[in-house]
């Protein structure tokens, strides 16, 4: 793998920075505060339907990019179909991707494509990483208080979700631009 050491060697391209991480969603219910009458306690209905799938994501804060892929599990080749996926959407430029020391992420059979550099986050460092605040906030809007029937319908849910954070770079570098990475 290319380390942030080998950068002298990348072609002139424009460099994005990206940031990535992967979250798991299924049918197990996630209960929040919500608003009901005066008067009234709010009823929610709750499973623990232990059926997941993961979504690989990377941001760019800086622009409010974001690049996912949803997959039925983590893995080396779930990373590798990721990377491979960013690479051809980013393809004239590269992109110095910054994330965590997942066992998938450092694996000895992840492919990184030549437009990527991975940087390592220190370990045990999920605030250091902005794609977090994208799954709390997939998580409060669109996943509280629900009840899904199949895991067909938790996909549609995220792919729901997902749009929305694509559609609005704006609400998403407000979440993810950390005044850190300006400095």
């Amino acid at each position: 793998m290319k380390a942030l050491e080998d950068m002298q060697e990348i072609p002139e391209k424009a460099i994005r920075i990206m940031f990535m991480d992967e979250a798991r969603f299924g049918r197990i219910s996630v209960m929040r505060r919500c608003w009901a009458p005066k008067g009234m306690r709010p009823v929610i209905a709750s499973q623990y339907v232990r059926e997941y799938m993961y979504v690989f994501a990377g941001v760019c804060p800086f622009d409010g990019d974001i690049d996912a892929l949803i997959l039925p599990d983590v893995s080396a080749e779930g990373m590798t179909a990721f990377l491979a996926e960013v690479s051809g959407r980013h393809q004239h430029e590269h992109v110095v991707m910054i994330l965590d020391q997942a066992g998938w992420h450092t694996a000895a059979n992840v492919s990184v494509p030549a437009n990527i550099t991975l940087f390592w986050l220190p370990a045990y460092s999920p605030e250091l990483n902005p794609v977090e605040h994208l799954w709390d906030e997939l998580r409060e809007k669109w996943f509280s208080n629900q009840l899904f029937r199949t895991l067909k319908s938790v996909e549609e849910q995220l792919i729901t979700g997902l749009r929305f954070l694509m559609r609005n770079p704006s609400a998403v570098k407000s979440q993810t631009l950390f005044s850190w990475m300006l400095a």
